[in-house]
């Protein structure tokens, strides 16, 4: 006699409730304009649960309804959309050198952007004064107050205690940024801390223009150091120290240059900006001392033979770094965001020759490796996707 298996599952009517709002909120996110008889195709849920769902979400203003324009039935239906201009995030991404503080629509708009000089030696009075400032520029748009932020920090974060662990160059260590912020501005319902990459990684899945059909992805932000944020079915993976995708620190060459880290042959001393700059310096014999990374991007794309072998030569080397990530981990897609972007058709040829010699082995892969489609600075919308993702939920289904 074959065997039958059973599972039982018993779950509490709000949160399965919670779940199917979760569920119809992200296909009217995705498939924009939708409408309610759609929704119910193509999330399985019957069209009453839609309906009262749907009744439930006008009335937080989270979605609007429109006619649907050239409908080929008698009458047009009534299609749905996520309602812009009503639910704002504060975003707040700090740089060693300058922070960078926005007011950021459901979709991922900026609506205004300001930036300021990092002062990272008067944390508590830093931190403060920029959220002083995020709700002044919140009041452009709404007279009540901005409840909902998001940080992000280049460093190493424990986000579930909202804490910064460690960042080298804001010279922070055990800063707890939740305390601060909650002896100065207790109005802030909702502020959820995350390190840049990660971040990214976040505002790349749930933003990005790219649509990634996958819940699996690995964004990596290459600028003065090389950080990653990992994805794993729609969660950022932190990791038992919150250290997860600290691959710039892994060892490419043994016993090669010193890291600011204190190892050697570390992978973002060969690939990240200031490498680049170190190769063009080199090459140029230092006729062009103090040029930028962006500065040198514009050289490169006019066609200077210095620069874009410089980028070649980074090119070559994040391709090493990435050949080692998909040997361990087999990503679906790898994201690269960051000043070198701007050359991509100059490094991205590079990158892939080194990928397949160095990762795929002459077997097939189906990692794809692509530029952010960030327009704006990805750490930036990292920041503000960390509370538009509680807006949705963690809760998705792939549609």
């Amino acid at each position: 006699m074959k065997k039958r298996y059973t599972q039982i599952t018993s779950i509490n009517p709000k949160v399965g409730r919670n779940i199917n709002r979760a569920i119809i909120l992200n296909a009217i996110r995705e498939k924009q304009p939708v409408s309610r008889t759609k929704i119910s195709e193509i999330t399985g849920l019957n069209k009453s649960t839609v309906s009262n769902i749907v009744t439930s979400l006008l009335g937080e203003e989270l979605v609007r309804e429109e006619v649907a324009k050239n409908s080929d039935v008698g009458r047009n239906p009534i299609d749905l959309s996520i309602k812009r201009k009503r639910n704002f995030t504060g975003a707040v991404y700090v740089d060693s050198v300058d922070t960078t503080l926005a007011i950021v629509d459901i979709d991922g708009t900026v609506m205004s952007k300001k930036t300021v000089k990092t002062e990272a030696s008067e944390a508590k009075t830093f931190i403060p004064g920029c959220l002083d400032t995020l709700k002044q520029m919140h009041l452009s748009y709404q007279n009540h107050p901005l409840k909902n932020i998001g940080i992000s920090v280049a460093g190493i974060v424990d986000s579930a205690h909202s804490k910064v662990v460690y960042s080298s160059n804001l010279g922070w260590k055990d800063l707890d940024i939740g305390s601060i912020v909650q002896e100065h501005n207790p109005e802030v319902d909702l502020l959820t801390i995350e390190n840049d990459a990660k971040a990214s990684a976040l505002a790349e899945l749930i933003l990005g223009k790219h649509k990634i059909a996958s819940s699996n992805l690995i964004f990596l932000s290459i600028g003065p150091g090389i950080g990653a944020g990992i994805v794993v079915d729609n969660h950022i993976l932190s990791g038992s120290s919150h250290a997860a995708g600290e691959y710039g620190h892994m060892t490419l060459v043994e016993g090669g240059e010193e890291c600011t880290c204190g190892n050697k042959g570390c992978w973002e001393v060969y690939a990240c900006d200031r490498a680049t700059l170190r190769y063009y310096s080199h090459f140029d014999q230092g006729s062009h001392n103090g040029i930028g990374i962006d500065a040198l991007a514009d050289l490169a794309l006019a066609g200077d033979k210095n620069a874009v072998d410089a980028f070649r030569k980074s090119g070559e080397y994040i391709g090493l770094g990435i050949a080692s990530i998909i040997r361990t981990i087999d990503p679906q897609n790898i994201v690269i965001g960051g000043s070198i972007v701007k050359v991509w058709s100059l490094i991205y040829p590079v990158i892939m020759d080194t990928v397949y010699r160095r990762g795929f082995f002459g077997e097939q892969r189906n990692t794809v490796i692509l530029p952010t489609s960030l327009t704006d600075n990805p750490a930036l919308l990292g920041a503000a996707a960390l509370s538009i993702r509680r807006i949705f939920t963690d809760y998705r289904i792939t549609l």
